[in-house]
């Protein structure tokens, strides 16, 4: 009896001790009041991973193959097989390859996506992953407002209307992460055209500290009026270091430097992360300001869409112009 008895009260130990451990895991995933972005080293393409301070998890786009599973794989405890949204910007291969392959291998609360459509076979394959995940699908536009929980949330700015027609960079989805006084401008693959446009329509949810380069440092994004406005501290280009276009351009690079502003980039850095903490008078005050914004599950209008009459360069978005790579 004695002998069972040892044995019935190492097994309660090792049990508390088991029990202790995985309640102290699921207290350190918690964001511990911290914003976390990571510029994912994903070769040419897009991935941001976020997690917010209440711990959910946010990812857009998922570059161009499966090196995003390594990287989250870095960035998530093993045990974690839940992602609370992802984002899929626009259809282009170098965005949306990924994610091909992180669907089936998350559980996803949400997807938010442009409504501009791809045509090619992986874009159907997407496409086919988006309805077999079950989850709540979104389509993005201007106004909508992603609350992540403690003060942090997820903007769109663009697009501001359906644009299942356009090409898909003009119809990416344009993103601002904001947690108290640090903000983090996510412009996808916009070009210069839509950069010029939401300054058209208010600079004042324009200003971040971190800029994405758009389309990876293409000079076909990254106007000076948009970067003026936007004013980082940061800059982070997503690329590959050996990529066919010449990412960054030259005068990209040329704009960043005589605006003073320092540039991070996966190509030299691998994973680029940002954290962000606030003190809890400034995030209350913030969330004073956002109001009642969206649960994770739950998207909300915060403001209505321009009517389209009241910006001169509608008529030119329109023609759908063909972006160069």
């Amino acid at each position: 009896m004695r002998a069972s008895a040892k044995i019935a009260g190492v097994a309660i130990v090792i049990l508390s001790l088991v029990a202790a451990g995985i309640w102290y895991a699921v207290w350190r995933e918690d964001g511990e009041g911290r914003l976390t972005v990571s510029f994912l080293d994903v070769g040419q393409g897009d991935a941001i991973f976020i997690t917010a301070p209440s711990g959910r998890r946010v990812l857009i786009d998922g570059g161009p193959d499966t090196k995003v599973l390594r990287e989250l794989g870095a960035q998530l405890p093993w045990w974690a097989r839940t992602i609370d949204v992802v984002v899929a910007t626009h259809p282009d291969a170098d965005h949306i390859g990924g994610l091909v392959d992180v669907l089936p291998r998350y559980k996803v609360g949400m997807i938010v996506q442009s409504s501009v459509r791809g045509s090619t076979d992986l874009w159907n394959a997407f496409e086919d992953e988006t309805k077999d995940e079950g989850a709540r699908l979104v389509t993005a536009r201007r106004g909508q407002v992603i609350g992540l929980g403690s003060g942090a949330y997820l903007e769109i700015l663009s697009p501001d209307r359906a644009v299942p027609g356009v090409d898909t960079n003009v119809g990416c989805v344009v993103a601002r992460l904001v947690y108290g006084a640090t903000s983090f401008m996510l412009s996808c693959d916009a070009p210069q055209l839509v950069e010029n446009y939401l300054a058209d329509m208010g600079t004042t949810s324009l200003a971040s500290t971190v800029l994405k380069a758009g389309h990876h440092g293409s000079k076909t994004s990254s106007s000076p009026l948009f970067v003026g406005y936007v004013n980082p501290q940061y800059v982070v280009y997503s690329r590959a270091c050996k990529n066919s276009y010449g990412f960054p351009h030259a005068e990209v690079v040329a704009l960043f430097k005589r605006l003073g502003i320092p540039t991070l980039d996966t190509c030299e850095q691998g994973i680029v992360t940002k954290v962000a903490k606030v003190d809890k008078a400034a995030k209350d005050a913030e969330m004073a300001k956002v109001g009642k914004v969206a649960k994770v599950t739950k998207v909300a209008k915060v403001a209505k869409a321009l009517k389209v009459t009241t910006v001169a360069k509608v008529p030119e978005w329109r023609r759908s112009p063909k972006v160069a790579k």
